[in-house]
């Protein structure tokens, strides 16, 4: 089982017994479940992230759904209530909601939608920061042509605006930023560099006011991936709890570094 796989390895490195852990044991496991993600290929940290999240979520879904069985066997109704529901959705689940208006009518809908990773563009080839990639993601957007709506209250296809911001936010946001994109018929790596802040990252610009959570982020690790499309090597550097000190972890090179070396133009995922 991948998730009693992913708990040994957690709870070797949080012992401190080793200079370094392998996840190879998990990462066996997983790739049965998911052979999309062997070893002979190279693989997107984020398209692998998703699912080992997805994984996990599953498998401890599972578990509470049967502890919930055993506590209360007739509590039918309330254990598909909670089988929803995981450490994993409690810690990375936001909801984003999709202000929908049509521009012939002026009807108004709203399309939430559920997510444990935002995907940033990033609307530079040089520099920009992190809040340019979110004013990017969330500006609003003109549909029209084969991307009309078909509005309820018109009863056809209609020009349309869409406009998203975050109805709920997740205790842990993970951003993407989108360096593989496609650009005059090519897909190519952006190597812009993204300024990203260590603390007091604000998002109640982008946060519905039907939302009471907390919109200051502070990070606390970042994926780097160094090389181009068809080869790159991963990097992570992690935050520790309690110390508050920079580690980097590149294969069995784990090693404190200064908060200046953190900032660095491979970022490709931020962990808030």
């Amino acid at each position: 089982e991948s998730a009693t796989a992913f708990g040994c390895l957690v709870s070797d490195m949080w012992l401190g017994e080793f200079d370094y852990v392998s996840p190879e044991a998990f990462h066996s496991i997983f790739e049965k479940r998911y052979p999309a993600f062997s070893r002979r290929t190279q693989h997107d940290a984020q398209e692998f992230l998703i699912c080992v999240l997805d994984d996990l979520h599953e498998a401890f879904k599972e578990v509470r759904a049967q502890l919930q069985e055993r506590v209360s066997p007739a509590a039918g109704a309330s254990t598909r209530s909670l089988s929803g529901t995981s450490i994993i959705t409690q810690l990375f689940e936001g909801q984003l909601s999709y202000a929908i208006r049509c521009l012939t009518c002026k009807a108004l809908s709203n399309r939430p939608e559920s997510f444990t990773v935002l995907s940033l563009p990033i609307p530079s080839t040089r520099v920009c920061s992190l809040q340019d990639c979110l004013e990017c993601f969330f500006q609003p957007d003109l549909l029209t042509r084969n991307n009309q709506i078909h509005c309820y209250r018109c009863g056809g296809n209609q020009d349309a605006t869409v406009k998203a911001s975050i109805t709920k936010a997740p205790q842990i946001i993970i951003f993407h930023l989108k360096r593989f994109a496609w650009q005059d018929k090519h897909r190519r790596k952006l190597s812009t560099t993204v300024c990203y802040p260590f603390s007091d990252l604000d998002l109640s610009p982008y946060i519905s006011t039907l939302c009471c959570n907390n919109t200051e982020y502070s990070l606390c690790a970042v994926v780097n991936h160094a090389g181009d499309l068809d080869y790159g090597h991963y990097t992570a550097f992690c935050k520790h709890s309690v110390t508050k000190h920079w580690y980097s972890f590149d294969d069995a090179q784990v090693t404190k570094i200064p908060d200046s070396e953190v900032q660095a133009d491979t970022a490709y995922l931020l962990f808030y």
